[in-house]
């Protein structure tokens, strides 16, 4: 005898666990499709950092042309990146030297 709420033997919900016959399911990949999968997504990865690193040898002086050394690039923007706070900083006291205001959302 069964109680009122199994299911009989051998038979599975298949909504509960996902494989109903109804459902379409995606075909799994093979090994070879993932490894193709992980490396075209590391490529598309590395692709960003390099124009990532090509945009700031563009917006950074000094690092026009030259041959593209990630630390240097990094290191160069950093210091770039200071001298612009220090400068901005230096313009806010100069505004309000001179009696202007800067309003508190537009300081770092």
């Amino acid at each position: 005898m069964s109680s009122p709420d199994s299911t009989p033997q051998g038979e599975t919900n298949g909504a509960a666990n996902g494989s109903g016959s109804g459902v379409d399911e995606k075909p799994r990949l093979t090994e070879l499709e993932k490894k193709q999968n992980h490396i075209a997504s590391e490529q598309k990865r590395r692709q960003a950092i390099r124009e990532g690193f090509d945009r700031m040898t563009e917006l950074v002086p000094g690092l026009e042309g030259q041959g593209r050394s990630e630390g240097l690039v990094l290191q160069r923007t950093v210091e770039f990146m200071k001298q612009a706070i220090e400068e901005r900083k230096r313009l806010i006291s100069e505004i309000e030297r001179r009696g202007g205001s800067v309003d508190e959302k537009d300081r770092l």
